[in-house]
């Protein structure tokens, strides 16, 4: 029996031997197995507690004691012990520069996205309502990514139901496909269609194509925290079809196409997703004449397991409208949602 219990013992000291564990700056300490280590937080799943997610800055030693997956910024990849002390990774006892470093043990990338209503209903002095509904999914192969997004916005007031009218009724929906063809150069191709009734556009019909830069793509930086950023241009070619208008003035013409996009989670808020997207389309026969821009700043910010609230200003500008339309439209969104 003495000899079986030593036995055990030993086996047990062995298998102990080879957890990896984390010390906390605190004293504590948790051994299990590292699971993930990306944007400054370290995915751990521990023998007592489970899975949980720990803060760089609150660990003091880090040791694995099997290879990991490293994952570059530039997509290579390589296999190494990691270790994490006084604020330093090592790989198999080198020195790891995290910048370069996209994550260790990459999640398999799987569709993203959300879903966000925000409405309001009015009774008494005012009569109306108002919904706005946005959605979005995504995809992030190796070499590949793949956005599509789409808006509802309808709003109807009046001082009594047989005097309300239409104040905004718009539709937009696009999409765009992106291949990698070097580290950060990608080419694109994209689509867009919008409605919008109260500006007199019947429908408005956008297919182009060019090429982008990924200058930042989830790139964690310790001061401020993980930053994507990407400039696009290309041509397009457009269809528009304005109320009253008959079939032989469907207005076709070429465009160019500039636009960028940023996202920035901060360090110490990581919940919080600040965001903002631009894009310029100027007609090639009469750019500084003929133009579109759509723009957006806002942030998302979990509520509660996968739900979301989001807060932004959107900003359309036509330099050529409908006779009775205004160049500019500013809308003001918040919203509640799921994320995934």
């Amino acid at each position: 029996m003495k000899r079986s219990m030593m036995v055990f013992a030993v086996a047990f000291s062995a298998f102990s031997a080879l957890a990896d564990v984390v010390v906390f700056k605190s004293g504590s300490r948790l051994t299990g197995s590292l699971v993930h280590v990306e944007g400054g937080t370290i995915t751990f799943k521990s023998d007592d507690i489970g899975e949980v997610k720990i803060p760089q800055d609150k660990v003091a030693d880090l040791t694995t004691e099997k290879e990991n997956v490293i994952q570059f910024v530039d997509k290579s990849t390589k296999s190494a012990v990691i270790a994490l002390k006084e604020g330093v990774y090592t790989a198999s006892g080198e020195k790891l520069d995290m910048s370069s470093v996209k994550a260790v043990n990459p999640v398999e990338e799987t569709w993203h996205g959300s879903f966000n209503v925000a409405g309001t209903a009015s009774r008494g002095n005012t009569v109306g309502e108002k919904v706005t509904v946005l959605a979005d999914v995504s995809r992030r192969w190796e070499n590949d990514r793949f956005q599509a997004n789409g808006g509802y916005y309808f709003d109807q007031s009046g001082d009594s139901e047989e005097t309300k009218h239409k104040t905004e009724s718009r539709f937009l929906v696009a999409a765009q496909e992106d291949h990698f063809w070097w580290n950060k150069v990608y080419q694109f191709v994209n689509g867009k269609y919008e409605t919008d009734r109260i500006k007199g556009l019947d429908s408005r019909v956008r297919l182009g194509t060019g090429l982008g830069y990924q200058w930042l793509e989830n790139q964690h930086f310790d001061l401020t925290g993980t930053w994507s950023f990407s400039q696009e241009a290309g041509v397009e070619c457009v269809k528009e079809r304005w109320q009253n208008a008959t079939p032989d003035q469907d207005d076709y013409y070429a465009s160019f196409r500039y636009a960028h996009h940023l996202k920035y989670v901060p360090r110490f808020v990581k919940q919080l997703e600040w965001f903002h997207n631009l894009e310029y389309h100027p007609s090639v026969e009469d750019w500084s004449e003929n133009y579109v821009i759509n723009a957006d700043l806002g942030f998302t910010t979990a509520v509660w397991g996968g739900f979301n609230l989001i807060a932004k200003m959107e900003w359309d500008y036509n330099s050529l409208p409908a006779d009775h339309a205004k160049r500019s439209d500013f809308r003001y969104i918040v919203g509640l949602g799921y994320k995934w």
